[in-house]
């Protein structure tokens, strides 16, 4: 019968017979890889989150495991503001008080930081870098200036300058709806 249209052959990953296994109709896993849906690509949230994921892989490759960005940004801060309290510069650095003293009491174990009692209130504890800390610090800043560049080496100085104002407006504007009733 020359009329007739041939059974077609199934592809690589594909059956012929649909019915015959129902998992493997399609292609096959290995040849193409899921992507989000447009529900998630859409979503702010999805893509600040990508963005920190990838952020902090970077992070480890080129600054190293020594400081984490946090750890980084608390040593900074102290060292700008020596001896204040850990309560004020968890608020300056974007951390809840828990974390903060959980931080705050790891660098000390590791002698990069050094907590002292206030003499007018014993809760509260004030914050002072170590030569350690200042050492920690040091080393580690070049390669954080590098990184940073590094992820802002496609755009130019305006675009830059522009970029971290909506950065620094959306992380206020998040900020505030997370206290917001």
């Amino acid at each position: 019968m020359a009329d007739e249209i041939p059974e077609k052959t199934p592809t690589k990953g594909l059956v012929a017979d649909p019915a015959a296994d129902p998992a493997t109709v399609g292609p096959s896993p290995a040849s193409t890889a899921p992507t989000a849906p447009d529900v998630l690509t859409t979503a702010p949230g999805y893509q600040v989150r990508r963005l920190y994921q990838a952020y902090l892989a970077v992070w480890l490759r080129h600054v190293g495991q020594t400081l984490t960005g946090p750890q980084f940004a608390v040593l900074t801060t102290v060292r700008a503001n020596p001896g204040r309290d850990q309560s004020s510069l968890a608020s300056a650095v974007a951390l809840d008080t828990s974390t903060m003293a959980d931080l705050a009491r790891r660098l000390e174990n590791r002698g990069l930081l050094e907590r002292r009692t206030a003499t007018s209130d014993g809760r509260r504890k004030l914050l002072y870098l170590t030569p350690e800390g200042e050492r920690a610090l040091h080393e580690a800043e070049g390669r954080v200036r590098e990184l940073d560049e590094r992820l802002l080496a496609r755009y130019g100085s305006g675009t830059r300058e522009r970029l971290l104002r909506e950065l620094t407006a959306l992380a206020d504007d998040w900020e505030r709806l997370s206290v917001s009733p």
